[in-house]
């Protein structure tokens, strides 16, 4: 019955790519007959520049094929695969998370890889604390270039020395912190900020409160104790204690931090080279949370390369040549090293330059009290689910309570109706 409802989910998604391919005309598509070797990533411009040289660099070994590069932001860079890949084209290689994975093998258009790198390649990569390589309905469709993709807490050393260890800290030292610096009666500087609106980044303070989004039968569980605490947090932390902003998405934010009205941001890796260049900041882990003992335990997922299912031939062994070479320890030292990134492979973990390195090490300390990102394809309707219920408790329209049961009714609603 499960394969069954599968099966018609996969004709169903796939009859809706066919008609997006009708309306779209998709850049930069390459198919086995000719010589381009093309990588879609949502890497950001300074990890792009050195990926070019890499990928340069590899292209001296078979000067008769093209190698590029194109960015993508992340749902676009999905779907526009998907669509491309169904039609027997796309790129060579894509570059993401792991929970890309879910929707990717459902439809069948990345190839999975078991057949093609042996156990002493394999066994070269990280297994704990969590698996590198990912491996979803018994075969494996990533190879990874990096793990966690995971949020921290970054904080301006020039507005405080040490990063609250406790939520009671951070609410101790917030009343030092936030204030009105124009004196028009409105509080205008922060000791936090973060994208707190969007569902992703509450997920550390469910799993602080002992919760997760799904039951260990893979049921969504969001009508939870767990949930209505991680949102009474929040909600309290912006309207009882007025630490963090009445309203912040993303963008908000950032320019709050990097404008120094904020001393504190919770946010990943693709943010820190950015601060890096322009701040003193430091890493630390989410504070921990009081009630429970548990500290914050943000998504935790690998990040690297899957393989196009069309590839076959000499541009398959060219491209498998290219992704060894990419996740190499050589190529990942590089990419850690310059932008503090955890690396997939054991060696290059144990780099000293990485080891002294007190961000890394302190990225790190979060990622170990992290919960791995489910690589399942129910995980976009649990986003789907959650975000309206989520952010209608900042309105006013739901008590964290009440949200809890909606997100739960609505993520059952569409997981049911997407099988």
């Amino acid at each position: 019955m499960i394969q069954l409802l599968k099966a018609r989910r996969r004709t169903a998604i796939r009859s809706i790519a066919w008609l997006l391919l009708a309306c779209l005309v998709l850049p930069a598509c390459s198919d086995s007959r000719d010589k381009r070797i093309m990588i879609w990533s949502s890497m950001r411009p300074i990890e792009r520049a050195l990926l070019q040289e890499k990928i340069d660099t590899f292209a001296e070994r078979y000067p008769e094929y093209e190698f590029a590069q194109l960015f993508y932001e992340v749902e676009e860079l999905r779907t526009n695969f998907i669509i491309s890949a169904l039609a027997g084209k796309g790129p060579a290689l894509i570059h993401g998370a792991s929970d890309n994975i879910g929707p990717l093998e459902e439809l069948e258009v990345i190839k999975p890889l078991e057949p093609f790198f042996d156990q002493a390649f394999l066994d070269s990569f990280l297994i704990e604390p969590f698996p590198a390589n990912t491996w979803h309905e018994g075969h494996l469709y990533q190879i990874a270039d990096r793990v966690g993709n995971h949020l921290c807490l970054v904080y301006n050393k020039d507005i405080i020395d040490q990063p609250p260890q406790t939520m009671a800290e951070l609410i101790a030292m917030g009343k030092d912190l936030a204030g009105d610096s124009d004196g028009d009666g409105k509080i205008d500087r922060y000791a936090l900020a973060w994208n707190y609106i969007e569902p992703f980044f509450i997920i550390p303070f469910v799993g602080g409160y002992g919760g997760w989004i799904f039951d260990e039968a893979g049921d969504p569980s969001l009508d939870t104790e767990s949930v209505v605490n991680a949102a009474q947090l929040i909600y309290d932390l912006s309207r009882k204690h007025e630490l963090i902003p009445l309203e912040c998405d993303y963008e908000t934010a950032n320019a709050l931090f990097l404008d120094g009205r904020s001393a504190m941001i919770i946010n990943g890796p693709w943010s820190w080279g950015t601060y890096l260049n322009s701040m003193n900041i430091g890493l630390a882990k989410i504070p921990l949370i009081d009630e429970t003992g548990l500290w914050p335990a943000p998504m935790v997922s690998p990040m690297g390369y899957h393989v196009n299912v069309n590839l076959e031939g000499e541009k398959l062994d060219i491209t498998l040549e290219l992704l060894r070479y990419l996740s190499s320890a050589e190529v990942q030292r590089e990419f850690s090293q310059k932008f503090n990134l955890i690396p997939s492979r054991k060696d290059v973990m144990a780099d000293s330059v990485l080891q002294r390195s007190e961000t890394f090490q302190m990225a790190l300390d979060q990622l170990m009290v992290g919960k791995p990102m489910p690589v399942i394809t129910e995980m976009r309707w649990i986003w789907d689910a959650m975000r309206p219920a989520y952010q209608g408790i900042f309105s006013g329209r739901y008590s964290p309570k009440e949200a809890a049961a909606e997100m739960q009714k609505e993520a059952v609603k569409l997981i049911e109706a997407n099988r």
